[in-house]
């Protein structure tokens, strides 16, 4: 049984990196496109994102490139607490991890948990969504992000 329940949904890669707009036209030279809009996330009052179960501040500057069906994202970490900055502190830049569209976040947070797989990040998106960063690093030397689109503005029990 998949510890997912579509595992073939991957939809993004991600990449940390120290400088996004070095970065950023690297990659837009490699894949001969323009270089994309450079976006910060929001802060807290908005994404309510927590770090390791508590509220967190981390943001983190990103761009996004499409190839085919697969979007790369960049991510550049500010100095704040967040699975982004803990991947650059510890390892440097490079991969961070692969993103799987998820419709039923609470659903797949359940079946990840019963495998003992934690959630170390979670947030909103500034398009009414949310994710998660699930700690797959000691199996699989990557993070796991589960995207849910924008059809919730609220995680249960949090009180948004």
């Amino acid at each position: 049984m998949s510890y997912l329940s579509n595992p073939s949904s991957i939809v993004q890669i991600g990449m940390i990196v120290c400088d996004i707009e070095k970065s950023t036209k690297a990659y837009a030279d490699f894949f001969g496109v323009d270089v994309p809009q450079i976006v910060m996330t929001d802060t807290v009052d908005k994404t309510k994102m927590t770090f390791n179960g508590k509220r967190a501040l981390g943001r983190t500057k990103q761009a996004f490139f499409q190839v085919g069906q697969l979007t790369i994202e960049l991510l550049e970490p500010d100095q704040e607490a967040s699975a982004w900055r803990q991947h650059l502190s510890e390892n440097g830049e490079g991969f961070h991890h692969i993103a799987f569209l998820v419709e039923d976040m609470e659903n797949e947070i359940n079946r990840l948990e019963e495998k003992r797989l934690d959630v170390v990040q979670r947030g909103l998106t500034s398009s009414g969504g949310q994710y998660a960063y699930v700690d797959t690093r000691d199996s699989l030397r990557l993070w796991v992000e589960l995207l849910e689109p924008g059809k919730r503005t609220e995680r249960k029990g949090e009180g948004l």
